[in-house]
């Protein structure tokens, strides 16, 4: 039989079953047990997903080092949370980043999480791999400085306790070392509680029953012997409790053959030795029932877990041809968890700041692409306030995860994004800010002469502008003069001279969207050398944008009309097919980057000239792709095909894949629109 055939009939056998299982009326305890039985008996018949496409002929990303930083990458920035903090964030904490002789025995010697991490290698265009470690470096928490720096770190962001996983197996216990670590050593003084990871080891790194290396003997005699042995963490003041209550949680309570019984058992011991009442939680990794069903207080929601994303592998060009991963979108995560009905129980949020498992499983790693720490961030702020509605007295969320490296859901400093995640959690305890009722301009400055022209025509709109030059750094001394010789005032962002007038307005947008500026006018000292009437192109740009009549006109459509997302000087809106030739590979890595659709190039169009006016909030896509500056060329008098010409060509597409729309100048002011061939540029 062929592997084709093989596939349809496996994929028809298990949605056949998962159907019936699916109309088969039955408890939800009963449900999640069954589910969970089968899936580790029969994983083989779950189906394989899409594949990718093949990738691109040359490489958009270089592969130089694996060090290249995002636009987004934050430094560490010293700055004050809330006190009180509304809620308690929680971050799930992984011990496994120190050897034991267990591990040493299955993985070889001086195994650590670390080993699984340094190996990922990206599969597809634009995966964000390997993740790697920057300032906390790649630590061994043996040493107790690294669970104190861990501690400051979290703090300093808000993050308000470790929720640990503890690894017992009746009467075994593994990585519990940075643990005691805390309970000798008052001073680490972060609050912790502990999660049973009440699961096997496999080989598989997914509790289930293949290849297992240690297993749960789960009985009324563990019970008791496991509650005994916790017990001087429970009892410890620095161990973290709701309305007084130390916090307990188990990982699988489905696995438990009496939950209910366990509880009971560890209730009342609790209060026989001294600890008094418990609050017991379970982890919805596997598991969705009513906690009270089984004898338990409350339970923790865990994205991306219990969760079912459709895969959007397809969509992706593949690096490594063979990869046989699933990949998905983060972003349809965070809008199911927000949307998400109301449970009938007590139900702690959780958020999660993105997945990828692919340092555990080579080639086959389930990857969610589109986390972006200012999305996670909104997330968070939603969680807060849905934690403080449910349990007002101890309002809790939980991340998912402070440090699981292997599994890309990090909190902690990485190469890529810095202190981004860090930030947006301190972000998020905080409303976001109102957008100002009056402009901003962002003006790139390459041509020095030609900046009175501009000044000119913004002190001609009256308008109150925060006006933002972006200045190469060769120019910086020469920009500060003429801002001095033309008496205005202005906030300059230098940098290299790297990917023209596109990549310092993408840097400088993220930052007023953090400042919560809303309406930009993106301008720029163009001369095009290129072309004999580049001065032309420039003046009837800046006149069909930046009129005195027009410019408050178009303030006020971005005032009453909210879906108006960008706003481009009549006639240079153009097809994507008259010129895409040598655009077409860009547009796909970057559209598939920042998760837009790909254009239609007979019926999409874009600014050309990139001259506009925009709502900073239509570009998010755009303006939060995880881009980095190497992947916009070296300045070369370029004309064409560079990232930069694609960033140019997605602006529109990503307003409207967030539903904004387009405008000219000309149809806010109810003027006609020019007609014939566009004059600046040649069709390809």
């Amino acid at each position: 039989m062929s592997m084709p055939l093989k596939r349809r009939l496996r994929s028809l056998v298990f949605r056949s079953l998962r159907l019936g299982f699916r109309l088969t009326p039955m408890p939800t305890a009963t449900r999640d047990r069954l589910r969970q039985r089968f899936l580790a008996r029969h994983a083989d018949l779950v189906p394989a997903g899409p594949i990718g496409q093949a990738a691109a002929t040359v490489s958009m990303r270089p592969y130089d080092h694996a060090a290249h930083r995002t636009l987004g990458y934050v430094e560490r920035k010293h700055a004050p949370v809330p006190d009180p903090l509304p809620a308690t964030v929680v971050a799930f904490y992984l011990p496994q980043f120190h050897p034991i002789p267990e591990n040493d025995r299955w993985w070889g010697p001086g195994f650590t999480e670390w080993r699984n991490v340094t190996r990922a290698l990206p599969q597809f265009e634009g995966h964000l791999q390997p993740k790697l470690p920057t300032d906390l470096g790649y630590y061994d928490l043996r040493l107790p400085q690294v669970m104190r720096e861990q501690m400051t770190l979290a703090r300093e962001y808000g993050v308000g306790a470790f929720c640990t996983y503890f690894y017992w197996f009746a009467g075994k216990t593994l990585l519990e070392a940075p643990l005691r670590q805390w309970l000798d050593d008052p001073s680490l003084d972060l609050p912790v509680c502990l999660c049973w990871a009440n699961e096997n080891w496999s080989r598989r790194w997914d509790g289930r029953e293949e290849d297992l290396l240690i297993s749960q003997k789960h009985s009324a005699e563990d019970d008791l012997a496991f509650i005994a042995y916790v017990a001087p963490y429970l009892r410890d003041a620095r161990y973290l409790r709701v309305d007084g209550k130390p916090m307990l949680l188990v990982y699988r309570p489905g696995l438990l053959p009496e939950p209910r019984a366990t509880a009971t058992r560890w209730r009342t011991w609790c209060r026989e030795n001294g600890i008094g009442e418990i609050h017991l939680a379970y982890v919805q990794s596997f598991d969705n029932v009513d906690p009270s069903s089984i004898g338990f207080d409350a339970a923790v929601a865990f994205p991306p877990n219990n969760t079912s994303l459709a895969p959007i592998t397809a969509t992706k060009r593949l690096i490594n041809p063979d990869f046989a991963g699933q990949v998905l979108d983060w972003r349809e995560l965070a809008k199911a968890s927000v949307a998400a009905p109301e449970p009938s129980y007590l139900l702690y949020p959780g958020v999660n700041p993105g997945w990828d498992n692919e340092a555990r499983r080579a080639g086959r790693g389930r990857s969610l692409v589109h986390a972006t720490p200012r999305a996670f961030s909104s997330w968070t702020r939603e969680a807060i306030a849905l934690a403080r509605r449910r349990a007002p007295t101890a309002p809790l969320v939980f991340v998912n995860a402070w440090n699981e490296w292997a599994e890309g859901a990090v909190l902690e400093p990485d190469t890529k994004y810095g202190y981004a995640w860090l930030e947006a959690i301190r972000r998020a305890f905080t409303a976001e800010r109102a957008a100002p009722t009056r402009p901003c301009a962002v003006v790139h400055v390459w041509y020095v002469e030609l900046l009175e022209e501009i000044v000119d025509a913004i002190r001609a709109t009256g308008l109150p502008f925060r006006v933002v030059l972006t200045v190469p750094t060769e120019r910086e001394d020469a920009v500060r003069r003429e801002l001095a010789r033309l008496s205005f005032e202005a906030e300059l962002f230098v940098s290299p001279n790297r990917g023209r007038d596109i990549l310092p307005f993408l840097k400088v947008a993220a930052r007023l969207r953090d400042e919560g500026e809303d309406v930009v006018l993106k301008l720029h000292t163009k001369r095009s050398t290129h072309r004999e009437d580049g001065g032309v192109w420039r003046m009837e740009l800046l006149d069909r944008l930046a009129a005195p009549e027009r410019a408050g006109a178009i303030v006020e459509a971005f005032a009453t009309h909210a879906d108006l997302g960008v706003v481009a000087p009549e006639g240079h809106v153009q097809p994507l097919s008259f010129y895409w030739g040598a655009n077409a590979a860009h547009v796909a890595y970057l559209c598939a980057l920042a998760g837009v659709p790909e254009p239609s190039t007979e019926s999409d169009s874009f600014v050309a000239g990139s001259m506009f006016w925009c709502r900073l909030s239509a570009l998010t896509p755009l303006v939060d792709a995880p881009l980095t500056e190497s992947e916009f060329a070296p300045e070369a008098g370029q004309v064409d095909g560079t990232m930069a010409h694609a960033v140019e060509r997605i602006v529109s597409l990503s307003a409207s894949s967030l539903g904004f729309r387009t405008s000219t100048a000309a149809s806010i002011m109810s003027e006609p629109e020019p007609a014939g061939p566009y004059a600046y540029a040649r069709r390809s």
